[in-house]
């Protein structure tokens, strides 16, 4: 059976804490910030959990990370 390929896009998006969970940036931080509270944008900074329920799909995706 061949080697399974890593999808790049997503090895680029995502990384892998030291307990196996999987770690993303946030979203709505790119443009359009001037409408944006300060709060907001602090907030969008932290980095979050990917949610449970797409952690089996997203490892998939990342076989050997």
């Amino acid at each position: 059976m061949p080697k399974m390929k890593t999808k790049r896009s997503a090895a680029k998006r995502f990384k892998v804490t030291g307990s196996g969970k999987l770690k993303r940036n946030k979203a709505y931080r790119r443009h359009i910030l001037t409408k944006k509270s300060p709060k907001t944008k602090r907030n969008l900074r932290k980095p979050a959990l990917v949610d449970e329920s797409n952690v089996k799909p997203m490892k998939r995706l990342l076989p050997y990370i």
